[in-house]
């Protein structure tokens, strides 16, 4: 068994575990970490020793796949703007032993992750929530070293849906339109050299889709 599929496994244990003692993490968050952090990993390149940010971490499971991958050496930092995820996060990684995880709160306008710190960051399920996507995604480059991925994970705009309080018209209603991330992060000064507009395992019109970009050397 490879160490990545080693490393899947035993998260799939340890958040099953927690899981059970945390109404903050679903089986769904365990079952699709299990599945994608394997995947995003070999798309972001990331080797143990690097550093991510997971954005908008939510409850953790996705943290603790990048934690226990990137090892001892390697750091990651959770960020999300709301106070019940961020006390999640804090006892998630501390209840799986990583002590390589920063929880940072960020903010409407910034991630607050210090420049030039990450090697990757992901997005997922979190950039149709931002309100202020332009001031976000400049912080976001300037957190990427050279050379350094963003990942965004997220659907298309909910059929008849409307767009939540204070998100920018152009989503459309629920969501955000492949080309609108597309546009926006490109502005940032990133380039994207993937997109994957099925990135989900089913195949229903609005299911997730992945877009990476790649700051310049």
């Amino acid at each position: 068994m490879t160490r990545l599929a080693t490393v899947s496994c035993l998260v799939v244990l340890l958040l099953t575990s927690l899981g059970a003692q945390q109404q903050g993490l679903t089986d769904a968050m365990v079952q699709t970490a299990a599945i994608e952090v394997p995947r995003l990993i070999d798309i972001l390149q990331l080797k143990p020793g690097m550093t991510i940010a997971d954005v908008g971490a939510g409850f953790g499971a996705w943290t603790v796949g990048f934690g226990k991958w990137v090892g001892p050496s390697g750091r990651v930092y959770a960020t999300d703007i709301g106070d019940k995820q961020l006390t999640f996060l804090k006892q998630t990684t501390a209840e799986a032993g990583l002590k390589n995880v920063t929880v940072l709160a960020g903010a409407e306008r910034s991630t607050n992750l210090p420049a030039n710190c990450c090697d990757a960051i992901l997005i997922r399920d979190a950039y149709h929530h931002l309100t202020q996507p332009n001031d976000v995604l400049r912080g976001v480059a300037a957190a990427l070293k050279p050379g350094g991925r963003l990942a965004v994970i997220d659907f298309p705009p909910r059929p008849n849906s409307e767009v939540p309080a204070g998100v920018p018209a152009n989503r459309i209603g629920h969501g955000v339109p492949m080309a609108v991330v597309t546009s926006e992060v490109t502005m940032a000064g990133l380039t994207q050299v993937q997109a994957e507009p099925k990135w989900s395992e089913k195949s229903q019109p609005n299911d997730l889709f992945l877009l990476v970009f790649r700051k310049p050397n």
